[in-house]
């Protein structure tokens, strides 16, 4: 469909049956649960992952739901090899309508400390794979009439957070580049958006979040509802924009945070 055209009818406007979608870092954590909540939501769903051998049993688990699966090597620093995986998706499903740009990771140090190795690292993991993964997408998606796109961004684009400076650089442009994007691709029915989570029960913030002291002091700054989010509910959000439920949302970042930015 182009801009200026309604959505489609839809049994459920949270139906992504027929859809095809690609996820980037799906091995686990907050990509796993969106892989596999947008499978639930009816989508085949193409996996973005550093070792495509080494999926932990998401394949099955997709499949299991009827839904087609296709691992992918797919190191989001190599921009070659990520455009190739999206080539790879498109020619096996024959369409590409979601990608959420979910790898990413920092890090941490004070900001006097920060080294342009370490700044760099970062700005290419979380920032640089996002924006050109994004415009690989969006060439294929103005071609096949729209598609959404759906970037993992963080609080930390939001706020500030001590020691996470090079990390909440990268993630602050990404809401920036999440409207910049939408702007100039809403007219070929592309919608983009972002999510900001806040500290989310994974693998990846287990170590910080079992340290009793930090724990406490983020479930305290999470001001509102003063817990600690698990990944599904990031998923479902992904799943409500990457869905004709949204289809008049665009260049949006939802923080996903239990109340920490409103304080």
């Amino acid at each position: 469909m182009t801009g200026k055209q309604h959505p489609r009818a839809v049994a459920s406007p949270f139906d992504l049956t027929g859809q095809v979608a690609l996820v980037t870092g799906a091995a686990r954590g907050l990509g796993r649960a969106i892989a596999i909540s947008l499978a639930e939501a009816g989508a085949d769903v193409a996996l973005g992952l550093r070792n495509p051998a080494a999926d932990g049993g998401l394949v099955a688990q997709i499949e299991e739901l009827s839904r087609r699966a296709l691992p992918l090597a797919m190191d989001v620093t190599d921009l070659d090899q990520s455009r190739g995986a999206i080539d790879s998706a498109v020619a096996a499903f024959g369409r590409l309508d979601i990608l959420v740009n979910n790898a990413g990771g920092g890090i941490g140090g004070p900001a006097i400390d920060v080294t342009e190795a370490d700044f760099d690292t970062v700005w290419q993991l979380n920032t640089r794979s996002t924006f050109f993964l994004s415009q690989h997408a969006a060439r294929i998606m103005r071609g096949q009439g729209g598609g959404s796109i759906v970037n993992i961004a963080s609080q930390a684009g939001l706020v500030a957070l001590p020691g996470e400076s090079s990390y909440c650089v990268s993630k602050a442009a990404v809401i920036h580049m999440t409207r910049v994007h939408a702007v100039e691709w809403g007219e070929y029915g592309i919608r983009v958006n972002a999510v900001a989570p806040t500290f989310i029960e994974t693998d990846g913030t287990s170590a910080a979040l079992s340290d009793p002291e930090f724990r406490a002091d983020t479930v305290e700054r999470i001001a509102a509802l003063h817990r600690i989010g698990v990944p599904t509910e990031v998923s479902g959000a992904v799943v409500f924009l990457s869905s004709p439920a949204a289809s008049l949302v665009t260049g949006q970042t939802l923080a996903i945070d239990g109340g920490w930015t409103a304080r």
